[in-house]
């Protein structure tokens, strides 16, 4: 799985961050980024929680 934060529709909330700090971080700007290129497995349910509660639709997965 592989995982993408629209840094354009990203406005900081952190839920993902939240939601799965192993996946997601901060930039130095406070917005969101992914911090793993692949998601392990362990993760993946968090990563579609985090997909589906992101306020600003600014996240997805695949894969």
């Amino acid at each position: 799985m592989k995982a993408s934060v629209d840094s354009d529709r990203c406005a900081g909330h952190g839920d993902c961050v939240s939601t799965c700090g192993e996946v997601f971080g901060w930039t130095a700007d406070g917005f969101a980024e992914v911090i793993l290129d692949d998601i392990p497995d362990e993760y993946k349910d968090l990563v579609v929680k985090a997909v589906h509660d992101c306020p600003e639709h600014a996240i997805s997965a695949e894969g």
